[in-house]
């Protein structure tokens, strides 16, 4: 590579452009690369949606409280900026169903609501003896015709049928998607169950082989471990300490980038104020329409516009532990979409995660918003608050007004992959490759909503950039 810099512009500070910052600034400095990179956001501070308020003792999160603890990049990545020590696993516990003013426990043995153990589900008041054996055809149907995509109800529904569908796996995968699952696309969110279906035709046995057995629990050991990660001094912690390892001056807040063009071979990007910056390569990490808006004048982001995106809100609820007369063992519920709630789910937060709430408190934090119910949150505070003590008290018995509240409004935040999603992404980004070389697309938007699946993005994209600056170089020795 000749000496003269070449630069790459990373739009957007959230986890995504976090991780591809931090990676390609090290990449940088260990291959000893000559580049200038920058990461632009918009407003005043980098993490997108991980924001902590500690407040009082407690640690609140605004937007996501963890992430899988399965999908390691997550964890190498914090090892990487030094905050492995403060990685933390959630207590493990019963969490419920609520369906129609009663809390179900969830099937033990279930996998996003799939049974792989039979007794929990026989036995469970989640579904009348006709929903079960509804489901146990799963045993004898054939496994469905190939297909590029379908919708996770559709494909679930012929499974399993609606009992189960509704009562059951609705509730959990809307909760991670906040969508409707009979328009969510299957291979863009968990095309493992089709290639299980595939394999073993039953669905229930293919998820019960290819499960990992639990281990049995050692002498003496209390609790079961959790599946999730997240960082005893708050998520937003996490994105400080990436921040403090990113070269100085490389960040630029309080910068919106108004449009992007094409100039010979190297890109335009027009700042707010009038400032202007030149690029060899560009990384958007931001929402797909925003994406959409700056590079207007290509039509093939079109497509953009049509993908909705879903708002949503969370409503943290800190009391005295006297406050909660009717205390039920576990950390949380979610909400069945045919019961008259307006909240989505719930978790209670001084149980999933004790770290976060003083001796003597509790700490509750409810959901809201879903595809045509969204306008509850724009709803104000004191709104908000009542439906959702209202709510609670249907299943609890809380006898206080809380201490106070975190309430944390989301607009189009939650990005829908409907069916078709993987396809429409594919082939603008084969009109990238061809109409804008260098340009590349990462985040909640595209390929996974979850933290590690941002951290994954942000990684791919990195070498993605390398490797085409390192062809550009090729060609200018030729």
């Amino acid at each position: 590579m000749s000496e003269q810099k070449k630069r790459v512009v990373i739009i957007g500070g959230g986890i995504t452009g976090l991780t591809a910052a931090f990676y390609l600034q090290k990449e940088a400095s260990v291959k000893g690369l000559p580049l200038d990179i920058r990461l632009i956001e918009s407003t005043d501070r980098l993490g997108g949606k991980m924001q902590t308020v500690v407040r009082d003792g407690f640690v609140i999160e605004r937007g996501p409280d963890s992430f899988l603890a399965r999908k390691q990049s997550a964890s190498r990545l914090a090892a990487e900026v030094g905050m492995e020590d403060k990685l933390i696993r959630n207590t493990a516990g019963k969490s419920y169903v609520l369906v129609k003013d009663r809390l179900h426990p969830m099937p033990g043995g279930s996998v996003m609501g799939i049974p792989t153990q039979i007794a929990p589900f026989v036995t469970t008041g989640l579904f009348s003896f006709a929903g079960k054996a509804r489901a146990a055809a799963d045993f004898i149907l054939p496994k469905s015709s190939p297909a590029n995509d379908q919708s996770l109800g559709k494909f679930f529904r012929r499974r399993l049928g609606d009992e189960v569908v509704e009562n059951l796996i609705e509730p959990l995968l809307s909760a991670i998607y906040a969508g409707d699952i009979d328009k969510l696309s299957l291979m863009s969110t968990f095309p493992q169950f089709y290639q299980v279906e595939q394999k073993y035709k039953s669905l229930i046995l293919g998820m019960k082989k290819s499960t990992p057995a639990t281990p049995l629990k050692k002498t003496g050991e209390k609790k079961d471990k959790g599946i999730f990660l997240t960082f005893s001094s708050g998520l937003q912690s996490f994105a400080d300490a990436l921040e403090s390892r990113l070269e100085p001056n490389s960040v630029m807040k309080g910068c919106k980038v108004e449009r992007i063009s094409k100039k010979e071979n190297r890109y335009v990007i027009e700042l707010s104020g009038g400032a202007q910056l030149d690029a060899d390569s560009i990384i958007m990490t931001v929402p797909h329409h925003i994406t959409q808006s700056v590079f207007s004048d290509y039509r093939f982001f079109d497509s953009f516009k049509d993908m909705s995106s879903t708002s949503v809100a969370t409503i943290a609820l800190a009391f005295p532990e006297e406050a909660i007369e009717k205390d039920i063992e576990g950390t949380g519920f979610v909400v069945t979409r045919n019961s008259d709630y307006t909240i989505t789910a719930c978790t209670w937060t001084h149980k999933k995660w004790p770290h976060t709430t003083p001796a003597g408190k509790v700490l509750i934090r409810c959901y809201v918003g879903r595809p045509g119910d969204e306008e509850v949150v724009e709803l104000p505070d004191d709104e908000l608050i009542k439906i959702v003590l209202k709510e609670l008290n249907r299943t609890m018995n809380i006898t206080m007004d809380p201490d106070f509240a975190v309430i944390s409004r989301w607009k189009d935040s939650m990005p829908q992959y409907t069916v078709g999603h993987k396809e429409r992404i594919e082939k603008v980004k084969t009109h990238l490759a061809s109409e804008l070389p260098g340009v590349f697309l990462a985040g909640s938007s595209f390929e996974g909503l979850g933290m590690p699946d941002c951290i994954d993005q942000g990684e791919a994209t990195v070498e993605k950039v390398l490797s085409f600056i390192n062809m550009d170089e090729k060609k200018a020795v030729l």
